[in-house]
């Protein structure tokens, strides 16, 4: 039985007429965009024509050889993407919900974390959650917070504190800064350094816009370190800024779980560890307030916990 429509109530495009435009406007072929969304060409057309006259402007332009997005039609493909992710994302939260440690997560890490911490990670992911399709992206702290607020991340894993609205923290660990400086350092192996060492130090650090540099002056501002020191920035990642301090330039700081890794990169390196209370920093998980699958990280951050034990760190209660 035919189903009557309300007079005036204008007509909504369907899904498959959105995928159906979406893909020949990626492709701007109809046989490869039907192919590439399993849909008979004759359908892919019928649904593209069909959304043309539901929307009541021209998509496409048809020649004998190609396919061109009209003006209206390179505006609309961007709003059919962004519905359909958001689609995309709607049947994603549902599964969660159907079945916890299922389907995609979305993890994003900082650099300054990723290769020390992953491992552990990647252990319990395959361990304790077999049916998780986990996905990670690694990337500096502005970049991880902007896809957390667009639902193109789902939990990050970084330092803290964040202080950004709309994001819940799942405290995980504190770790000691230690002194990494070159072998024959006046400071190498000392165990009670006094912050104030850092006052004059030639200090290297991470480029702009790693939190573990941001953490390094707060630091060296605390210990009583004047503006006009020398920082001297030379280096993207941790690997060649503990080279850099082997080959004799200056002295930088490293998190405890990176110690192992990243001096042993090199002979020429010697370590040295400050007095209680040490300088540290803490790393949590960070979501989304309210996200669906808040429970879910919950449980995923006390048994990350666990996990990492048996790592130099302090674990948060």
């Amino acid at each position: 039985m035919a189903v009557p429509t309300t007079p005036g109530k204008p007509r909504q495009p369907s899904l498959s007429q959105l995928r159906a435009f979406a893909a020949v406007a990626e492709h701007l072929h109809f046989r490869d965009a039907a192919a590439a969304i399993g849909m008979s060409q004759p359908a892919l057309s019928g649904a593209v024509a069909a959304l043309e006259e539901t929307l009541g402007v021209q998509l496409l332009e048809r020649t004998t050889r190609k396919v061109l997005l009209s003006p209206a039609g390179e505006r609309l493909a961007a709003r059919a993407r962004t519905v359909l992710e958001a689609v995309g994302e709607l049947l994603e939260e549902a599964e969660a919900a159907r079945a916890p440690f299922t389907g995609v997560l979305r993890l994003g890490v900082i650099p300054t974390v990723a290769p020390y911490l992953l491992p552990t990670v990647l252990r319990l992911v395959h361990r304790n959650y077999p049916d998780l399709d986990l996905q990670v992206y690694e990337e500096q702290t502005a970049s991880l917070l902007d896809g957390l607020a667009h639902g193109r991340l789902d939990l990050l894993l970084l330092a803290v504190p964040l202080g950004a609205p709309g994001v819940v923290e799942l405290p995980l660990f504190d770790e000691d800064f230690v002194l990494v400086m070159p072998q024959d350092h006046w400071l190498g192996g000392r165990s009670d350094i006094p912050r104030e060492a850092l006052k004059e130090l030639d200090l290297l650090l991470l480029d702009e816009g790693h939190c573990l540099r941001d953490q390094a002056l707060d630091i060296c501002r605390e210990a009583g370190r004047t503006e006009g020191a020398p920082v001297t920035t030379s280096a993207a990642g941790l690997a060649t800024l503990v080279q850099l301090v082997a080959g004799g330039l200056g002295v930088t700081l490293l998190p405890r779980t990176a110690l192992r890794v990243e001096t042993g990169r090199g002979d020429h390196l010697t370590t040295g560890y400050f007095a209680d209370p040490a300088p540290a920093r803490r790393i949590a998980l960070a979501m989304r307030a309210g996200a669906a699958r808040a429970e879910e990280f919950a449980s995923f951050a006390s048994a990350l916990r666990d996990a990492l034990r048996p790592l130099p760190v302090r674990i948060t209660p």
